[in-house]
């Protein structure tokens, strides 16, 4: 009897445990609190409050989950009759799979029940290895690589499965406030701290978002100003000397109105020239960039907000003793850029009980530049608008609009006589319909209207199978269009030497592309989580306009290409979530990018055939600290040779950029955050015996031409070159250690 109450009393003594789950200091409400190996567990309130009681005394293992974060688990030891109470905060996973979207459809949906593929990547991503701009954070994303073009200018541009800039179409919360002049300047001066998320969609889009939606679309979208924390700060600086601070704040304007401001600054004035050819490495900047974004409560939460940016650069890059007296000389060689650019864009739900969104933008984008002594000066102004009706009948979800698109732009090249204006109204329907419990087919067609090449049709279809909660097949077929635009800042057409020729009636580019997505979420019983996301691309060009400098070298001629351009690959990415809060992504993508005339078929120029990327994470609960060790890596390119005799690399190398991070979260607000990157110090010079051709005489003043203007083999110039910069593949920028810290207030 004694042995049998004593056991009474002693199982009787069971334990209880409570805690609060937070997201950054923020209450997490419905995660998930299990104790493994029992069925007991619990979901958080509203508060991120949870208890378990009568838990057996002894050992026991907890684990917490929730969507978008990456699962924890920690072990828990409990005496009898004793209570503990423990506070867990959980760490947004980089790519998670169950966000909301609206870039593949215009509406807001599920990434899961998107019918669209769409790639979202949180501010948590962009930390993994921290940049000064949007542009600079995509390297580490598969199947998209930011390209500069130039190694003193550093001007780029971003491809999308290996298709060229012009073919990718920038957004800022679904605005194409981005393109043409514009677009390597909407990449940067973005501070990191306002971005929400960044949606990707890799193939045709236009049958939604019109001219240059041809290749891709990257949809940068910005906090809501409402649920913003009130200030926050991140500030970090490289071994090079490059300085970067992003400051932002939540203002309360009354009770119904919230401002978000953010500035970006970021400053570098320490010219290196690391392999030795007298040109900076790295262009020197100083960059502000100024942002805002009100928020407006409205009754029935109905949508109205209004934002801004300003952004002005001065930038240069050129010979070692370049100073601004030289600007626009031929003594010193110097490329300087001056740029000013201003946006506004807003959404206004319209208060009736029909869902019809307005959305508006405009955008100055002004740029005065010298290349050498050759002086380009440009204006563009882009002006958008476009209404939207979201409804839902039975089985149908159905989205009717029209959009007119305003386009500006002059500057003082050959390539524009007089200022090019046009008005492109346009008008876009699209049905999806469930026709089955797991089957849905999403059908719709967009017309535009331009002056210029009359009537354009874009019809796109999509088929969505899915198989389960955990499994989703996807085929998406569409086509694009890019209209005319001859700006380029290639030097060649900004030296006012040739003539340009301009082919009549030059035709829009168009696309056709088909693309087969499989996405699968496997939970194991550990915990662990699986996700797998793979895609086959194939995209055919047709009436691509290409510069041709080579008929006539005193002549640029612009003209459809008289054949096919082709794109064809398979992509995938893998996210592995462990239990232990090891962190894997990598993704791999395999393309063929080729240009097909006259029977000949060449890969086409600065487009890698292989691409990886990868980041590893894992967090030392006990030490509050993180590791990230994140790279990419690219497969052999096509390059711009000047000819024969050149003795350039005619294909790059395989090559690598890697980096690792350390982050420190054991202070209140702080986080503190430092490592290398570029670790294996890996430059486009290594086995070259130049990048820049003719970097000693940048003026082409001691090369010699022979009547039809081309370049003959001297004493002094053997290989027969011009000063040529645009021999770039990668970045002159070596190793370097960063030492950053971020300060955030909820």
């Amino acid at each position: 009897m004694w042995i049998v109450l004593v056991s009474h009393c002693c199982l009787s003594q069971t334990t209880s445990l409570k805690g609060k789950v937070t997201d950054n200091g923020e209450p997490l409400p419905l995660a998930s609190v299990l104790l493994k190996g029992t069925e007991m567990g619990a979901a958080t309130d509203m508060d991120g409050l949870f208890e378990l009681k009568n838990i057996p005394p002894g050992n026991h293992v907890l684990l917490i989950s929730s969507l978008g974060f990456l699962p924890y688990q920690t072990k828990i030891i409990l005496g009898p009759g004793e209570s503990k109470t423990i506070n867990i905060s959980l760490e947004a996973s980089a790519e998670s799979l169950d966000e909301t979207v609206v870039t593949g459809t215009l509406k807001p949906v599920s990434r899961l029940e998107s019918p669209v593929p769409v790639e979202v990547y949180s501010p948590t991503f962009l930390k993994k290895n921290p940049t000064a701009s949007v542009f600079d954070a995509l390297q580490n994303v598969n199947g998209v690589r930011p390209q500069i073009n130039c190694n003193v200018c550093n001007t780029g541009d971003i491809h999308i499965n290996g298709l060229e800039g012009p073919y990718t179409l920038v957004l800022i919360d679904g605005m194409p406030i981005v393109s043409g002049l514009g677009t390597v300047y909407g990449l940067t001066g973005i501070p990191n701290s306002l971005i929400e998320q960044i949606e990707i969609v890799k193939g045709p889009a236009s049958s939604l978002y019109g001219s240059e939606a041809v290749g891709g679309l990257i949809n940068i979208i910005t906090k809501n100003a409402l649920s913003a924390p009130e200030f926050f700060a991140d500030g970090f600086a490289t071994g090079w000397g490059e300085y970067n601070l992003d400051v932002g704040s939540k203002i309360s304007i009354g009770q119904k109105t919230d401002l978000l401001l953010g500035v970006n600054y970021f400053n570098y004035e320490n010219p290196v020239d690391n392999n030795g050819d007298n040109f900076t490495d790295l262009t020197l900047q100083d960059r502000i960039s100024i942002f805002q974004k009100w928020d407006v409560e409205r009754k029935n939460s109905r949508l109205l907000s209004l934002a801004g940016r300003f952004f002005y650069e001065d930038r240069w890059g050129g010979e070692m003793q370049w100073t601004p007296e030289f600007r626009g000389g031929d003594e010193i060689y110097g490329e300087s850029i001056y740029t000013r650019r201003w946006e506004v864009l807003g959404k206004y739900q319209l208060p009736l009980e029909e869902k019809l969104l307005l959305s508006v933008s405009y955008n100055d984008h002004s740029q005065n530049s010298v290349y050498g002594d050759t002086e380009y000066l440009a204006d563009q102004r882009i002006g958008f608008a476009q209404l939207t009706w979201d409804k839902t009948l039975g089985h149908h979800d159905l989205l009717f609009g029209s959009a007119v698109r305003y386009n500006y732009y002059d500057d003082n090249t050959p390539a524009t006589g007089e200022a090019d204006q046009i008005w492109i109204p346009s008008v876009f329907a699209q049905d999806e319909y469930s026709f089955a419990p797991k089957h849905s087919f999403l059908g719709g067609l967009r017309y535009d209207h331009d002056q210029r090449h009359g009537n354009i049709l874009t019809p796109r279809a999509a088929y969505k199978w899915k198989i389960s909660d955990h499994d989703i097949f996807r085929v998406n077929a569409g086509t694009g269009f890019r209209v005319v635009n001859l700006f380029t800042e290639e030097h060649a057409a900004l030296t006012g030497a040739r003539e340009v020729v301009i082919a009549e009636e030059l035709k829009p580019e168009r696309s056709v592309n088909v693309n087969l997505n499989y996405l699968k979420k496997i939970y194991s019983d550990n915990g662990t989580f699986i996700g797998i996301d793979a895609s086959a691309f194939y995209t055919r060009f047709s009436n691509v306009i290409l510069p041709d400098y080579e008929t006539d070298p005193n002549q640029i001629i612009y003209d459809n290409l008289d054949g096919k351009s082709v794109s064809q690959g398979v992509s995938a990415n893998l996210d592995i979530a462990f239990p232990s809060s090891l962190k894997i992504m990598v993704g791999a993508t395999w393309q063929d990018v080729s240009n097909t005339e006259n029977g000949v078929t060449q890969q086409q120029i600065l487009t890698e055939s292989i691409t990886a990327t990868w980041n590893l994470s894992y967090t030392f609960h006990s030490l509050k600290l993180t590791a990230d060790y994140t790279g990419n890596l690219y497969g052999p390119m096509r390059l711009p040779l000047l000819g024969e005799l050149d003795p350039r690399r005619e294909y790059s190398p395989t090559w690598s950029i890697q980096n690792i991070q350390f982050t420190y979260k054991g202070l209140h607000n702080f986080e503190v955050y430092g490592g290398v990157k570029n670790l294996l110090d890996w430059t486009p010079n290594r086995g070259n015996p130049f990048i820049i051709a003719r970097a000693n005489d940048p003026f082409d003043k001691e090369v010699t031409f022979d009547s039809n203007g081309n370049a003959v083999s001297t004493s002094n110039n053997p290989y027969a070159l011009t000063f040529d910069p645009a021999y770039v593949y990668g970045p002159n920028q070596g190793i370097r250690g960063f030492f950053g810290v971020r300060y955030t207030v909820f």
